[in-house]
C-alpha cells in the first residue's frame, strides 16, 4: 500500500512510519515540523525509495489537495495533532485549531480525492485518537468502544470533536474510515516533556523528578511500537465505520512508574550514593487531572488477533536505555520552547 502519514516526524506517527517501510509499504510523510516535530525521528528510513516527505500543514487544504494529487495514496493515517494536555490548559485555542479544524480540512480533502477517483472501497481514512476522549475512571473498570465521550481537558475536548468530525464524515459521505483510541504511549523518540522522557532526562541531570499530587494516577501503559503494529493492523483488517481500542495492558500508577524508572536508572547508570528515587518531588497537580484510563482491548485481541506483545518493565528497560544510548537526539531538543518548563498550571 502507499500510505499518506500524517505527523509522521512526531512521536508516535514516526513509529507508523518506521514500521510501514520496514513491512514494503511506500509511505508519505505530512508534517508542518512545529515544536514536538524531528526528522531525526525518521532518519533511518529516510533514504528508502518508498518514502518521501512533505512539508505541510493539515490545516492548509491547497497543499493536501496537492500532495494528495501527486502521491495518490491508497490510505490516510492521520496522526498529526497537538497533543500535551498542559500545553493545552496553557493555550486552548491551538488545539481547537489544529485537531478540530486540522482534521476537517484534511477530511474534506480526502473525500473530494475518494470522490475524483470514483470512491473506491479500498481506500481508508484512519483516524488515530486517544483514550482520554472517555473521561476519567474510577478504581474500576475499563474503556470499551461503546463508553460514552466524557473529556475533561482542552486536549481531549478538541480530540473528541475530531472524533466525531470522522464518524460524521463515514455516516454523511460514506468516506470509509476506521477509528482508534489508545492508551498512554512511552518509548524511543519520546518528546521531552512527557512524564517518562521527563523523569529520566531530571534524573540524569540530578534534577527534583517532579509527580503530580500524590502520585496516585493511574495511566495504562502502551510501548510505542506495539501501538504501531496494532495501527497498522486496524488499517489493513479493520471494519470500515468501526472504531478499536488498543491498549498496553499495563496500568500502573504515575508513583510506581517513576520508581520504576529509578531502579532501572540506578541498575544502568548508578549514582556515587543513593537513589534516583531519592529526587522524587510532589508538585501541585494539574487542574482537571483524570484519575484513572484503562482500556478494554477485547474487540482488536478477538477480531483482529492483537495483543500488545511488551510488558512495561520490559518497555521501559528499553527506553531508558535509548536515551542513554541517544543524548544527541535528546540534547537537541532541549531549547525548544516549553522543554524543561512547568506547564498547565492555569486556574
Amino acid at each position: 500500500m502507499k500510505l499518506l502519514v500524517t505527523g509522521g516526524a512526531g512521536f508516535i506517527g514516526s513509529a507508523v512510519v518506521r514500521l510501514a517501510i520496514a513491512r514494503g509499504h511506500a509511505v508519505v510523510n505530512l508534517d508542518a515540523l512545529t515544536y514536538a516535530a524531528c526528522l531525526e525521528n525518521v532518519a533511518t528510513v529516510a533514504s528508502d525509495p518508498g518514502y518521501s516527505f512533505v512539508k505541510a500543514d493539515i490545516r492548509d487544504r491547497k497543499a493536501l489537495d496537492q500532495a494528495l494529487a501527486d502521491h495518490r495514496p491508497d490510505a490516510i493515517m492521520h496522526l498529526a495533532a497537538e497533543s500535551h494536555v498542559d500545553r493545552s490548559i496553557d493555550g486552548p485555542g491551538a488545539f481547537i485549531d489544529t485537531n478540530v479544524m486540522g482534521t476537517y480540512t484534511l477530511l474534506e480533502a480526502c473525500r473530494a480525492y475518494w470522490e475524483a477517483r470514483g470512491r473506491p472501497e479500498t481506500f481508508r481514512f484512519h483516524h488515530i485518537s486517544t483514550d482520554e476522549v472517555f473521561g476519567s475512571l474510577g478504581p474500576t473498570g475499563k474503556f470499551t468502544e461503546t463508553t460514552p465521550y466524557d473529556p475533561r481537558s482542552p486536549y481531549s475536548a478538541s480530540k473528541a470533536a475530531s472524533d466525531h468530525l470522522v464518524r460524521a464524515w463515514h455516516e454523511t459521505y460514506g468516506l470509509p474510515v476506521v477509528l482508534t483510541n489508545c492508551s498512554n504511549n512511552y518509548g524511543p523518540y519520546h518528546f521531552p516533556e512527557k512524564l517518562i522522557p521527563v523523569i529520566i532526562l531530571n534524573a540524569l541531570a540530578s534534577q527534583p523528578l517532579p509527580i503530580y499530587g500524590d502520585g496516585s494516577n493511574v495511566r495504562d501503559w502502551l510501548y510505542v511500537d506495539d501501538h504501531a503494529d496494532a495501527l497498522l493492523t486496524v488499517l489493513q483488517n479493520g471494519a470500515v465505520g468501526e472504531s478499536y481500542n488498543i491498549g498496553g495492558e499495563n496500568e500502573r500508577t504515575n508513583l510506581e512508574l517513576v520508581r520504576t524508572l529509578c531502579a532501572i536508572l540506578d541498575s544502568k547508570r548508578p549514582k556515587k550514593s543513593g537513589s534516583y528515587a531519592d529526587q522524587i518531588t510532589f508538585v501541585t497537580d494539574r487542574p482537571g487531572h483524570d484519575a484513572r484510563y484503562a482500556i478494554d482491548s477485547t474487540r482488536i485481541r478477538k477480531e483482529l488477533g492483537w495483543r500488545p506483545s511488551v510488558t512495561v518493565e520490559e518497555g521501559l528497560e528499553r527506553t531508558v536505555q535509548w536515551y542513554l544510548d541517544n543524548e544527541a537526539w535528546w540534547r537537541a531538543l532541549q531549547g525548544r520552547q516549553g522543554v524543561g518548563e512547568r506547564l498547565g498550571v492555569a486556574k
